[in-house]
């Protein structure tokens, strides 16, 4: 399934005019994804590549991100990739409370890019269910100049805010 991601009235970009992901569920713990940035991507500050290691503040410049409700009422996880192939999981209670890390094997990242793509493909590892999970996908996109736009499958009102409740409109079966 191919979703594209919205960016904040906020929050323009300059460098970005679309950003697309591809979403699969290929086994019932795997969740497969691939981040599509077009635009003008030497205008996008992107991290050099590095071994993959967890790292925390990613969401501070560009950064691809995956919220998973994988079982209901059992609060959700949060997934920073970052296009260097750093990344960060946490897991939350509910609504940005009960913040731990989450103990889950790291996801596997591969990076692409040209003079008018980004291709950021992830494989993230959950506990394995028969249950749907509720997705909220977003990134934030870091212009050279400092400028950052925020993007998500649906924002709710006010500023961007990637945990509300009303950005979990996907869901996987």
């Amino acid at each position: 399934m191919l979703h594209q991601l919205i960016c904040h009235s906020d929050t323009p970009s300059a460098a970005v005019d679309r950003i697309d992901v591809a979403v699969a569920r290929p086994e019932p713990g795997i969740l497969a994804l691939r981040y599509t940035v077009a635009g003008r991507i030497a205008s996008i500050s992107l991290a050099p590549p590095s071994e993959p290691q967890r790292t925390d503040d990613l969401w501070r410049t560009t950064c691809f991100e995956a919220f998973v409700e994988a079982a209901p009422g059992a609060g959700y996880y949060e997934f920073n990739l970052s296009p260097s192939s750093k990344w960060a999981a946490y897991h939350f209670t509910d609504y940005r409370e009960g913040m731990a890390l989450a103990e889950l094997s790291p996801p596997a990242i591969i990076t692409g890019a040209n003079a008018t793509h980004i291709d950021v493909d992830a494989l993230i590892y959950l506990p394995a269910n028969d249950e749907p999970w509720q997705l909220a996908l977003t990134a934030v996109i870091e212009e050279t100049d400092g400028a950052k736009s925020y993007w998500a499958l649906k924002h709710p009102p006010g500023k961007a805010d990637f945990h509300h409740s009303d950005g979990f409109v996907l869901e996987l079966a």
